[in-house]
This record gives structure tokens, sequence and C-alpha cells, in this order.
């Protein structure tokens, strides 16, 4: 018997419940159908869930179709919720999103959408609510290959059978390298397709009135595989409840092997496997008896003796496991991708003890981890962090429930995070008398929304594997605060790069000292930077205030795309600050009269749009906090004695860890920089006209404007790295501006290059937009194969109350700017913005912009030098790859390298490694 675990996700309201409902009744799990209106759902087992028609907890229930076991997972579908549903896809083999026929994709659709991508989960798409008016099959399967996936293929029974396979096909080159061999696509292929997310069937129906259930459950017997599990034993843990007589319950699925009642289980990797060290281990070991397996369905379960791999089971006896932890051949789970972004005060009634409800709490942040109960020391108070205020209302209600405290909860605020800008090395000494520990640490800045990893690269003849494992889990076990504001940090790398030991002296204890410290002194050096977590929105209105939107997400720091109009209506699809969009809901109901719709998810963390302003509100100061010292301690003469961490490094005893890293850089940066001369020196004659012509331009620039302002690209920093600033860089007396490795631009004054070429000037004669296109046509394809940024600017500063916008045209950027401004005014200020961190080059036979762009250190390109590079790159394009085309079939796969045909394969199995 095929043996699955299957979710169901949506957003709210769509008919998650509904279908979960409508699944089990036709599988004759349940007798009678329940509603979510009617409070008498099957899995809506919570009085709260029923009271407020929403799912808070994940629940499971259990039922067979034909020869298929199914444990069916519900999970929340509100945003605030988002934690507990996102345990929840750790245990799936198959993933069940519906989506509102009604409604269309939400935002948070997308945002569930990005979360199975992540954990590359196979799913099938349900249409609910196809029986409502207006909703049109057509137009969805259209939006969800737009918005989703253009591997969603409808699999309704009334599809024409070729069209079927041929929209199959057309999923995997070698599939279709089958079907037109064989004209045949077997279920087999459909299968392997969507356990490998190439294809995503889509059903239709309305699951409150059972229709299209039927077909939807005939089509995951059919096109689902079974799971394959290894001998040994191995679970993942989810979830962490208590039942009603109060007794702890580990929620997990067996991954491997069998789980049977008395067995022993611990945390301990040893007994299975030889597993690296995980820095994300608990540190801390246990070893612990199962009382009672348990199969839930619904409040109900059955108590079983054993528990085959693919089973979800809940056990008793367990009272040291944690959501996420893995047992046996299972590791521990990264960190959740959504995490709360607002942090609250509990207020406590006048005769409750804090440290009393403390304890308490911490029962509920033991089941959601998500919760983050903070106690703080110095101001007394206990604070949680949470999503939102359906979770604030849900919170209150369950305190109540489980200890019959009334609490309340001061105003949220916002949650920062604290990161780096540029490599520093951390340096940490604790040596008071009789103790002894020193640790040398890599701080480098990592991708934003990477979280911290850690590594080791210490040599064993230096220090001992066994301390540089506890370094790491002292590391790991820690929330290390930022130096701006005492923010927890992130999107870093740390690496172990040096340390000592004592043979008599030094105990486990001082490494955690030594590790603490050396973070803190590597923050105090580096350049930090404040994050805050920004929303991605998507706001429909009425097309006549598209203007009050706009000029609203631009006051609130946001930004956002050219608005898309259809019809009476237009979207706004954008990002902004979390801090200033709380509330714009209510003011997007107010201003449309209830038309408009604003969704919000959250995108992550960006640099603080005013860190200034929230540093000086926070007033942290560093060196004031005694449980986060940035100083080290020393011996001298039989006595400790602190060293402010300024100074550390004239105290420290082993030489920096960086001196061997510097050398081998700079060897390759030599190399690189050679190369790289190279590489220009063949190309000057190609962007930059002749070298007579440039000198004489640069004369007279220079004696008319003084020197040229030096140019340069800093790859190096005064540790040696290539510097690789991930969110801002910060000059004194200046604003942030975003940051990227360099990169090659060019801009094209696009009404100057259609006058100056012949053939495009006698066809705007005619028509200027034929013009237009016909200019970004010819750039599409050379931008495809130099790969640079290429940014066309067209005038547009006639137009009365223009806003400018920015659109993206099979690759390049066009730009039509705003009113009172000029092409050349634009691609001065882009130049003089970005021509310090990047290769600029500026296409256009403006004698006097010329000038001024090379005041800024830009390459100029005439129009005519830049219709010959053109000229040279299609020559170049016909030589080199439609030559090489031989006859027959012709398939992109043909012509792709084996590590470009790999990455296609793999394009939808992008994943977010978060180790802490």
């Amino acid at each position: 018997m095929k043996r699955l675990t299957i979710g169901i996700l949506a957003h709210v309201d769509a008919g998650k419940t509904t279908l979960a409902e409508s699944i089990l009744y036709r599988t004759g799990s349940i007798r009678k159908l329940g509603r979510v209106d009617h409070k008498d759902a099957f899995l809506d087992t919570y009085e709260l869930e029923r009271a407020r028609g929403i799912t808070i907890f994940s629940k499971q229930a259990v039922f067979s179709f034909h020869d298929m076991e199914v444990t069916l997972l519900d999970t929340p579908g509100h945003a605030d919720f988002s934690a507990e549903m996102e345990r929840t896809l750790q245990v799936l083999d198959y993933a069940i999103l519906i989506i509102s026929g009604s409604d269309g994709i939400q935002g948070h659709t997308e945002t569930l959408w990005r979360l199975l991508s992540v954990y590359r989960i196979p799913t099938f798409v349900f249409v609910n609510k196809m029986d409502m008016d207006g909703t049109d099959r057509t137009e969805l399967m259209k939006e969800l290959r737009k918005r989703l996936h253009d591997g969603c293929v409808d699999f309704s029974a009334d599809q024409n059978k070729e069209l079927w396979m041929e929209n199959l096909a057309m999923c995997d080159e070698a599939l279709l390298d089958k079907y037109m061999d064989t004209g045949r696509v077997e279920k087999e292929d459909a299968a392997e397709l969507i356990v490998s997310r190439k294809a995503f069937p889509c059903y239709f129906g309305s699951a409150l009135k059972l229709q299209g259930i039927d077909e939807f459950l005939e089509g995951i017997e059919q096109f689902t595989k079974s799971v394959q599990y290894p001998d040994f034993f191995g679970a993942k843990i989810y979830k962490i409840t208590r039942d009603e007589q109060g007794n702890r319950i580990t929620h997990m699925k067996i991954t491997g092997g069998c789980l049977k009642v008395k067995m022993v289980l611990t945390n301990r990797k040893e007994q299975y496997s030889n597993k690296h060290f995980d820095s994300r281990e608990k540190a801390e070991d246990w070893e612990e008896k199962v009382d009672q397996i348990r199969i839930y369905s619904g409040v109900k379960y059955e108590a079983v003796e054993e528990a085959v791999a693919g089973t979800i089971c809940a056990v008793t006896g367990l009272s040291k496991t944690y959501p996420g932890e893995g047992l046996g051949i299972e590791t521990v789970s990264d960190m959740p991708i959504l995490e709360p972004v607002l942090n609250y005060q509990v207020l406590l009634p006048s005769d409750c003890d804090a440290h009393v409800m403390l304890s308490k709490l911490r029962l509920l942040e033991e089941e959601d981890p998500q919760l983050h109960i903070v106690w703080s020391e110095h101001l007394k108070e206990i604070h949680v962090q949470l999503m939102g205020e359906i979770q604030i209302e849900i919170l209150k209600s369950l305190i109540m429930e489980r200890f019959g405290v009334a609490v309340e909860f001061g105003e949220g605020n916002i949650l920062y995070k604290e990161a780096i800008l540029d490599p520093v090395e951390g340096v940490g000494h604790f040596e008071p008398l009789r103790h002894y520990a020193e640790v040398h640490l890599l701080m480098e800045p990592g991708d934003p929304g990477s979280g911290l990893q850690f590594y080791s690269s210490c040599s064993e003849d230096e220090l001992d594997r066994n301390w540089q494992r506890l370094i790491l889990t002292h590391l790991a076990e820690k929330e290390h605060i930022g130096v701006l504001t005492g923010s927890p940090i992130t999107d870093m790398r740390i690496t172990l790069i040096a340390g000592r030991a004592h043979l008599k002296h030094t105990e486990g204890g001082d490494f955690r000292q030594a590790t603490y410290r050396a973070v803190r002194q590597g923050l105090k050096k580096a350049n930090c930077i404040l994050l805050e977590p920004y929303y991605s929105f998507r706001l429909e209105i009425p097309s006549d205030l598209v203007g009050r939107a706009m000029s609203d997400i631009s006051r609130m720091y946001g930004s956002f795309q050219t608005p898309e109009t259809e019809g009476e209506w237009s979207v706004l699809v954008g990002k902004a600050p979390v801090a200033t969009m709380r509330g714009y809901q209510m003011e997007v109901a107010s201003y449309t009269r209830g038309r408009g719709k604003l969704f919000c998810t959250l995108k992550g963390y960006e640099a603080c749009h005013n860190q200034d302003e929230v540093v000086a509100a926070i007033g942290y100061d560093s060196e004031r906090d005694l449980e986060n010292p940035t100083g080290s301690v020393f011996c001298a003469h039989g006595a400790g004695f602190v060293v402010p961490w300024n100074e550390v490094e004239r105290y420290q005893h082993i030489e920096s860890g960086l001196d061997l890293r510097l050398e081998k850089q700079q060897e390759l940066q030599t190399k690189a920089e050679q190369e790289k001369e190279a590489v220009h020196v063949r190309r000057a004659p190609l962007i930059g006209g002749s070298l007579q012509e440039d000198k004489e331009l640069e004369e007279i620039f220079t004696r008319t404007f003084g020197p040229i302002k030096n140019k340069t690209y800093p790859s190096q920093n005064s540790l040696g790295y290539e510097k690789k600033s991930t969110y801002v860089e910060r000059k004194q007396g200046e604003q942030f501006k975003t940051s990227a490795l360099t990169k090659e631009y060019l801009l094209v004054d696009g009404y100057n290059i259609i006058f100056a070429w012949d053939e495009l000037n006698e066809l705007a004669k005619e028509n200027m937009d034929a013009a237009r296109y016909k200019l970004m046509d010819i750039l599409c394809n050379y931008q495809g194969f130099k790969k640079c940024i290429l940014i066309l600017v067209f005038d547009a500063y006639k137009v009365k109350g223009g806003v400018g916008s920015v659109t993206n045209y099979h690759g390049i950027h066009v730009v039509y700017t705003k009113e009172a401004e000029t092409a050349d005014m634009y691609i001065e200020k882009v130049t003089h913005e970005i021509g310090r961190r990047h290769h600029i080059t500026v296409a256009t036979s403006d004698y006097v912009e010329q000038i001024i762009i090379m005041g800024q250190g830009a390459l100029r390109l005439s129009a005519q030098e830049l219709k010959v590079e053109i000229a040279r790159v299609n020559e170049q394009i016909r030589s080199e790859y439609l030559a090489k085309q031989v006859p027959g079939r012709n398939y992109l796969g043909n012509h792709m390298n084996g590590e470009l045909l790999q990455n296609h394969v793999d394009e939808d199995g992008d994943s977010l490694h978060i180790s802490s």
C-alpha cells in the first residue's frame, strides 16, 4: 500500500478546511460533513478556531483511498500563524495548494509557493469556489502560469488528451523528445515530472458542494509515487503539544526504520552514523524512553505498538525534544524562513508575579519556538515576539485558558537586526587566574536572508578538534546581539581561524567567554548596519487614485514597479518598510471607499531607512551592557585585568589568523588585475573611440572643470579580502545608498541614437513608436550577448504631470523621465550615483554630455561607435552560434553546456540555507 503524508496550504478563506472536510467525507473517514461556518468542522478541534472560523494549529487526519493511505495535515492559512504552517512542511511528501477561484492568487499564496519551492515539495493545485459567479477556468490557468510557474497544467478530466500530453511534454526536454518520437506521455512520466517539481497538476471544483473532489482524489492516487525510506531509524520532529491531561506530546514523522513502544531515543548521533559536527545540534545530550505511540485523527487517537517509516505519529515520554529536531539519521532543520517582526511587552495584572508567569510562558514557547519569550533584566519586563494582531488575540485567550491569567499587550515595536558590511577579525581572550582561552573569528557579510553560518578553518595542530567543536557550539547556542541597538545579528559567516588552549588551566566555560567576547570585539571594529523588515505589497485600486497611492508609497520610503492598468483598475507592486506601512490597510479602505485591496507579505530584512533616528531613539550603549562585554580578560602577576576592545590586539597571545589568507589573496588579486587589464586593453578601441580623441576630450575637460575624479574599483579591504557590501556603503555626511559588486552598465540616450542612425531617423518620421521599439529590439539582442546592465533612457520631460517610469523590456531597462527631467539629466544623475562603484559606459553623441559623464569617470561611446559595436556583436553571434546549428529538430537543450543545462533543470530548486 502506498503511504503518503500530504499537507493542505492556502491563503486564509480560500476553503482549506472545507476541502479537508470534503476529502474525509468522500473517503468515508467521517460520516457527517461539517462546515466551518457551522462551527462543526472535523479538524477545527480548538474552541477559538471554531469561534473565529480560522485554523490556528496544524491537525492531522488519516484516510484511505483505493490502494493509498494518506495522513492529511491541515495547516493554518492566516499569515500570523505562518511559523506553525512552515514547521509542517518539513514532513510532507506532497502538498495541496488551494486557490480561491473568485479571488485568484493572493500575496500570501505567492509566499506559500516560494516556501514549497524552498522545501522542494511536489505540489497539486486545487482551484476552489468555481461555483461562484465570475470564475473563468481559462483565465485562472493563465494567472497560475504567469504568477506561479509555467509548469502548471490543467489535469481536469474534460481536457483534450492530446493537448494534455503536449502541455506535459513541454515541461521537460527529455520527455518532449520521447513525445515527439512516440506521441505518448504515460502516467508514470507525469508522476515523475510532478515529483521533480517540473509539472504542477491543477484541478478545479467546489469543496463546499463536493464538486471535483472525486476527480481530485483519483488524480492524487494516479500521479503520486511511493516514498522509499532507509532501514536505519530516523524521525523528524515538527510539533510539540500537550493533551487535556497535561502530558507533553512530541509529534514526528518516522523517516527510517521503525519506532516501537518502550524504545529508547536519544539526540546523540554516534549510535546511528558518523555524521560530521553540525553547529546547530543541541549541546546537551539526552536519552529517554517512548511511553506511548499515538496515531491522531482529529481529536481522537489510536494507540499503537509500533510506527513504520512514513508514519506521522505522536509520542509521549519525551521531555527534551523541540520542533525541527532530528533523531537517528535525521539532522536538525534550518530555522524557519518566516520570522516574527514585532515585539510586544506582556502587561501582567498587579497581583501576578512576573517570574512565575515567565516560567509558564516558557511552556508556550516550547510548543511554538517562534514566540521568542524574552525577559528584559534591566526593565524587569516580559517581551514576546509575534507576527501580528490576530496572533495577539489568540495568545491572550490561550494564556487565560491555560493559566487563568488575563494579560494585555503593549504597543508593538519593530524587531530590528544588525549586520556587517565588510570582513573583520574578532579576538576574544579569557584568562582570569587558573583559566585560559583565546579565540580568533573571521566575521564576513553573508547574503541577505542567509542568517548566521558557522565554520572552522583552524588547524587541529593549533587547536584540538574537541575545543573547535565546543567553540562552534558556543557560537550557535546564543542569540548574539549587535552594537548599534542591541538587536540580533544576522546574515554573517563566522569562521574560527585561530585559537589556543592551556593544557592545565583551560575549562569548557573559558571558551564560552572567549567566543562571546570575540564576536563582540569584531562587531565593535566592523562597519555595522541596521536592518529592518520589509513588506512585499500588491495594491489594487481604481485608476483615478493611483497617483495618491504612489505618493503614499514614496512617503513611506517604499518603492514600486510601473503601475499595471486593467480597465478602471490599476495594480501597484513593490516593497516598503513594515514600520511605515503598518496601518496603511485602513487608510486604503478609507480613501478608496472600501474598493481598494492591499496584500502584504514579509519580504525579509533590508537596510533601515532611518538608521540614525532609530539608533538614537533606542539609545543602546554597548559598553554598558555587562551581559555582553566587548573587552577581554588577561592575566598578569597572578591577577586578571580587563582590556578594552580597542586594545585587545596589543595583548593577544597568538598572531592574527589572517596573515596566510592575506598573502594568498594578494597573489590571486594581482593575477586577476593583470587579466583584467589585458581584457581592458583589448576592449579599449571598441568602446572608447581612438586614444587621441579621448586624450583631446580629457584635455578639454581638465582646462574647463579641473582634474577628472579618480575612478577606482576597490576589491580589497585592509584584510586583503574582496569587499562584498551586501546592503549599503555609508560615507561621512551622505545618505545610505545601495551597494553591490562591481558591474558593467551601458546607459543609452534613446532619442539621440534614433536621430543619429539614418534608418531609425527615417522610421521616426513616419512613426516614433516604431522607431523606439526597433531600437529596443536591437539593444535587447546586444544586451543578451554582452550580459551587461543596459538602461535605455527616453526624454519625457515635456509630459505634463509625468512621474516617470521604468519597465523591463526583454532584459533591458527602459526609462521614461519624469516632468522637467531630460535624458541627459537622468544619465548624469545615475552616473554620479553608481559611477564610483561600477563600470559605466554612456552612449550619446551629445558633445556636452560626453564632457560631463567623462568628469564622473565614465567611458563615452558615440552613436556611430555604438552602431559599429552592435554590428560586430551580431557578426560574432552569427559566426559563433548560428553556424553551429545542425539540420533537423532544434531544441534549446541541444545548445546548452552541461552546467547550464543542470542549472536549468534545477532552477526550481533554489533553497535558502540558514544555519542558525
